[in-house]
């Protein structure tokens, strides 16, 4: 599942009004890290594949600081806390 979940870092991160209004609920120490995670992660697959990697690497490379983020997200209870 996070290969596939990788594949949507190829385009540029954004917040459409429907997610931006939806995610008010959720603190804003968990937006900031939603949010670093979406430029990180979209730099990354940009960076291997201009550098030539082979897709099935860079999606790799990709989910594997995903799950990283994921962790983080999990070892933070403040972050979880509303």
């Amino acid at each position: 599942m996070l290969i596939e979940v990788a594949w949507s870092y190829r385009f540029r991160p954004h917040v459409r009004a429907g997610i931006r209004q939806r995610t008010r609920r959720v603190a804003p120490g968990a937006r900031a890290l939603a949010w670093k995670a979406q430029m990180r992660l979209h730099q990354r697959y940009m960076r291997l594949k201009a550098r030539g990697k082979p897709q099935q690497k860079v999606l790799v490379a990709v989910a594997r600081e995903l799950l990283g983020f994921i962790w983080a997200v999990g070892q933070e209870e403040q972050l979880l806390a509303n």
